[in-house]
């Protein structure tokens, strides 16, 4: 059996993933359905241990005594968080415990070709948060997802025919829907703490672009959500959630309002402003300046002489 030392695995397929936990082989050998709790406690000594995955991975703790490593940190799950992690992301290890009691859905991306939710759920940003970044649900929505997740269950354990894998995937894509407007939710209930992060972006941004950032390039929605220690999928819901932009698109925001500055208060050139806010070449400041404002910087300058 593999040791806490030995070196980090990918797992391809689900079967492997079962192995690893000692489980039984998979009822279908492209989505399983896990549930640890007092009647299958987790196995410390078959913990997995691996840092990139293949597949889906949605895990759903109902039940968390003490704090849980995922990924190279420990944190402190509350009952009723959901993580998800999407295929070939790096994940590290996770430590769970005989008192950690969750469902782990996975679901291999092949069961999902030829389905709608398979381009769908690519789209969906929480599979790109961080595992600090997890959906923590009100007793009201763990309801909804456990009626789900029955339901999966059910049909897993009833047997596989013609209906099984149309009837199970239309249950995963209801409760992503499910999953996409907890997040909504969440970013609303804890609308203090991300106005915070709003007004500490604020000031990331300003503070690079008045470095005369000619040396460091244009600012980046990875860059700021490094210097705030979240994730770029998260900055940007966080963001559409209260000011109704993604970060990339607040940024251009950012960037057009220093461009009108230096337009209208000093004598650089196109050019120089462009080099200034860490444009490569004057063009491309140019044409974005007139997608945002239906002007170009020259016809906008003119408007103040």
């Amino acid at each position: 059996m593999k040791t806490k030392d030995d070196k980090l695995i990918r797992f391809i397929s689900i079967s492997e993933s079962h192995k690893a936990f000692g489980l039984p082989a998979p009822q279908h050998p492209l989505v399983s359905l896990i549930h640890f709790n007092e009647n299958n406690p987790f196995n410390m000594e078959m913990a997995p241990i691996y840092d990139v995955v293949n597949f889906y991975k949605i895990t759903f703790i109902t039940k968390n005594s003490g704090r849980l490593k995922y990924g190279q940190d420990y944190y402190d799950f509350d009952e009723g968080s959901m993580l998800f992690l999407a295929p070939n992301q790096l994940v590290g290890s996770t430590d769970y415990n005989s008192k950690t009691y969750c469902y782990i859905l996975l679901i291999h991306p092949d069961f999902l070709l030829g389905h709608p939710l398979a381009k769908k759920i690519k789209q969906y940003g929480y599979f790109s948060y961080s595992s600090s970044e997890a959906l923590h649900l009100s007793s009201k929505e763990r309801e909804v997802i456990l009626s789900i997740y029955d339901i999966m269950q059910q049909e897993l354990n009833n047997g596989i025919d013609e209906f099984s894998q149309e009837v199970i995937i239309a249950q995963i894509e209801l409760m992503l829907s499910y999953v996409n407007r907890f997040y909504k939710r969440q970013f609303i209930t804890r609308k203090a703490v991300n106005s915070d992060l709003l007004e500490k972006t604020e000031k990331i941004i300003d503070g690079y672009l008045n470095q005369q950032s000619l040396k460091l390039g244009l600012p980046t929605v990875k860059y700021i959500a490094d210097q705030l220690n979240i994730s770029p999928g998260y900055l940007s819901d966080m963001l559409r959630s209260l000011i109704g932009k993604s970060a990339l698109q607040y940024i251009h925001e950012k960037l057009i309002d220093k461009a009108k500055e230096r337009l209208t208060t000093t004598e650089l050139s196109v050019s120089q402003i462009a080099y200034e806010l860490g444009f490569e070449h004057s063009q491309s400041f140019s044409k974005l300046f007139k997608t945002k404002t239906n002007q170009s910087p020259m016809e906008f300058r003119k408007l103040f002489n």
